[in-house]
């Protein structure tokens, strides 16, 4: 299945490879850890002016409790709004 984001939007991978463990140690269990803030632009709205700003492949940082989840393909994804992109990771 195929996702084309409208407008002022991007698809994010999220990226949720982070092992999070505490200073001695010991593992932090998945319903214990903060959400990811970072992740891959797998696709670029319709917004040309965002266009010129983000490209498909840019790794971005986002605002911890943003955008919509969605699952495709078994992979989890995230909708998030150009504003709601706090960085862009060189």
């Amino acid at each position: 299945m195929k996702l084309k984001v409208i407008d002022e939007k991007v698809l994010v991978e999220v990226d949720e490879s982070e092992e999070q463990k505490t200073a001695g140690g010991i593992y932090i269990p998945d319903t214990a850890k903060e959400k990811p803030q970072r992740g891959k632009i797998v696709a670029v709205g319709t917004n040309e002016d965002l266009k010129k700003v983000i490209k498909v492949g840019d790794r971005i940082v986002f605002g911890k409790y943003t955008g919509d989840e969605i699952e495709l393909d078994g992979k989890k994804y995230l909708v998030v709004q150009r504003s709601d992109i706090l960085a862009i990771i060189e």
